[in-house]
């Protein structure tokens, strides 16, 4: 018999990651950065300059592409319905004020960070709360997915290469968006403000000189697409059609709204006073978002912006629909080259940062998905290890299961803006209705109870703002899912619908576990101490590590002792028994017949023949272990003992240990973890201070 037969199971815990870290860890400490002491935590704290840009870069980078969404879909109707657009923006603006003032309130009287979710759970209940958390995890992929897909059409206006390779390019964002991520919030957050900042100012210079060149100087600007006609899919639109196609660009024109949940998700890592930094950045985010929305809208109007969701044949130049091969810009792409000039300096850097901050809207849910996921797993109702903080003191589960969500979207999606933005927004109008009919509730409890004028008059105040807005974004709710349901918004709702029922079961689980394994009030049966031990000892041929493994089986005195072996090869089991008898072990030798060869099964069926003879013995079974400092190594041994060991653990009154004996590699290995924590070792900031203080002789 090969002795790996009982020398494959896991490694003890010490060196269990040391045989792959010379592969693992050094790349790692060069893509993440070295990692971060927990009483570091603190550092990562974020003043407003940066937390504008890490939790508002979704809502000020929509103004890229929510212009765009007005009009194509304006663009049904044919050229005559875009001067709705002026309307259609103001309601939009309404709405985002309402929004912003909502969430205000809920920043103030919720700091923690668990946002529309604790808000909903809290007032509404579990459902609610449920409800609301799997809207805000498919919302904040479809953000990642939206973000970067439009932020690879806006730099394919000045970079045809890109848009030209779409999928693969997006992909890639999001993997070096993932990896800066890991590094950590206040890192990613103060490379990501410099191009945040760049954008919104470009926007603001655009609009200034925009207006100044056709107010003061009356330049008469066009868009490149100024001269084309627009083939009408429906010409003619009145009474309730008319009403249905505002209502469906309005509905577009709300996702200049996404992400503004995100700050109340964000409050505790704001620098202190949380509340009050995260309330004066929701405001700073809602006058600049608002600002540059109508100005790019206005500036479209004045340029004569053409935009259609089907360009290639609705789209006419010359008499001549322009065909498969044009490449329709973005509307701030086409404003920009309009005022600036075509190939003008100040229209790449526009162009650049437009990308830039595109791609940078992502990491808004970057950082809402994971605290949120986080809030969830300490809940119970995503896997535990969602909640725990990785070496650089992020969420680092959390930002990788968002990234691979986001990635399969792109790919299935194509990295098309116009198809995946009709997947957006239904789940944040969602969080936004039930997180302020939560809000309501909670100042309708507050004035049953406070006694005070002064305190009742500000909870009546906010408790109206809060109430205007649940009306209003119900009503948005319910305008979203009449018009864009048939064209991609079930997506989003069955996405919601499996979140849903993915946290409720393991949220059931977990309680389930719980349960089974409550201690006790009156001892029962796992207190009762077993009439026998049965200690039985795998083995395969004699050697060192069979002899350490029976010197401790000894040492645990149980009532009975022996050695077992499977009979799988005639002529090495006749050598074990000649050499055990040779030697005089005083331990019985028990070997069992395996006419196929098998090694699980009989040691299986003779562990369980053990229990039924005798119900209440408990039986031991002892493994001898190599261990090994080589990854090759280990996969050079036969796996039986793991799958045994595998087995075993669904046989009760059945314990395994396992003996480990350490070969001259496994010592290598461990000189490479003593120097590797003395220096940053892995995990060390999960085992905790008094731990750590040990040092690393504590671990050898």
């Amino acid at each position: 018999m090969d002795v790996g037969r009982w020398l494959g199971g896991p490694w003890p815990k010490g060196l269990r990651s040391t045989a792959v870290s010379k592969l693992t860890d050094v790349p790692k400490r060069i893509l993440i950065g070295r990692a971060l002491r927990s009483d570091r935590l603190g550092e990562t704290l974020l003043p407003k300059r940066v937390a504008l840009p890490v939790f508002a870069s979704d809502p000020l980078s929509s103004v890229a592409y929510a212009p765009g969404e007005v009009l194509l879909v304006l663009s049904i109707a044919g050229l005559s319905a875009y001067h709705f657009s002026p309307w259609i923006a103001v309601a939009v603006v309404v709405l985002m004020f309402t929004v912003v003032a909502s969430y205000r309130q809920n920043v103030r009287e919720y700091p923690s960070g668990g946002g529309d979710y604790e808000v909903a759970t809290t007032n509404l209940g579990p459902r609610s709360g449920l409800t609301v958390a799997s809207a805000l995890l498919v919302d904040y992929v479809l953000t990642v997915a939206v973000s970067i897909s439009s932020g690879i059409e806006n730099l394919g206006s000045a970079v045809p290469f890109v848009v030209e390779n779409k999928v693969a390019c997006a992909i890639g964002v999001i993997v070096l968006l993932t990896l800066m991520n890991l590094r950590g919030v206040k890192e990613s957050g103060t490379l990501f403000a410099i191009p945040t900042y760049v954008f919104v100012a470009g926007v603001f210079l655009m609009i200034t000189w925009g207006a100044f060149r056709g107010i003061v100087l009356g330049d008469d600007m066009r868009a490149p697409t100024a001269d084309f006609e627009i083939k009408p899919e429906h010409p003619g639109l009145a009474g309730f059609a008319l009403v249905f196609l505002l209502l469906r660009a309005f509905s577009s024109g709300c996702a200049a709204l996404t992400g503004v949940e995100a700050i109340s998700n964000g409050v505790p890592a704001f620098r202190k006073p949380k509340s009050r930094n995260a309330a004066t950045t929701l405001a700073m985010m809602g006058l600049l978002a608002v600002t540059m929305f109508c100005g790019i809208i206005a500036l479209a109007a004045a340029t004569d912006v053409r935009m259609a969701e089907h360009p290639a044949k609705d789209l006419i130049h010359d008499g001549a629909p322009l065909g498969p091969d044009y490449v329709q810009d973005p509307v701030i792409s086409q404003v920009a080259e309009a005022v600036f000039g075509h190939g003008s300096l100040l229209f790449m850097i526009l162009a650049a940062a437009t990308a830039l901050v595109l791609f940078l809207a992502a990491n808004t849910a970057y950082n809402g998905f994971p605290l949120l996921g986080s809030i969830l797993a300490q809940d119970r109702y995503l896997p535990r290890q969602l909640h725990t903080r990785g070496d650089r003191l992020a969420f680092s589960n959390g930002i990788l299961l968002l990234a691979g969500a986001a990635a399969l979207l792109v790919l299935i999606y194509g990295a098309d803006s116009t198809r995946l933005i009709q997947l957006y927004i239904v789940g944040v109008f969602v969080s936004f209705t039930l997180s302020q009919t939560g809000m309501v509730r909670h100042w309708n409890r507050l004035l049953a109870t406070e006694r005070d004028q002064a305190r009742r008059r500000h909870m009546i105040r906010s408790r109206a703002i809060n109430t205007f807005g649940a009306f209003f974004t119900g009503l948005v709710l319910v305008v979203v899912l009449v018009t864009k349901f048939t064209h991609g918004a079930w997506v989003a709702l069955l996405g919601m619908c499996i979140f849903y029922a993915t946290m409720t079961a393991i949220r059931r689980h977990y309680d389930r576990v719980a349960e089974e394994i409550a201690a006790p009030e009156v001892p029962g049966d796992d207190m009762v101490r077993p009439s026998r031990v049965h200690s039985v000892v795998l083995i395969s041929r004699i050697h060192r590590p069979t002899l350490r493994a029976l010197a401790y089986a000894r040492l645990m005195r149980s009532d009975t002792l022996e050695a077992l072996s499977v009979n799988v090869d005639p002529e090495e089991t006749r050598a074990l028994r000649e050499e055990w008898e040779r030697r005089g072990i005083d331990v019985p030798l028990k070997v069992l017949d395996s006419p196929y060869r098998e090694v699980t099964r009989p040691v299986i069926e003779y562990v369980k023949g053990l229990r039924r003879e005798s119900p209440r013995d408990v039986v031991s079974v002892i493994i001898p272990e190599y261990v090994v400092g080589h990854w090759y190594e280990h996969l050079l041994h036969n796996q039986s003992a793991l799958r045994l060991k595998g087995r075993l653990l669904f046989t009760p009154g059945v314990m395994v240990t396992s003996v480990p004996y350490q070969l001259q590699s496994s010592e290598a290995a461990r000189k490479r973890a003593r120097r590797r924590q003395e220096w940053a070792a892995p995990g060390s900031v999960r085992r905790g201070p008094k731990e750590r203080a040990k040092g690393p002789s504590s671990h050898t």
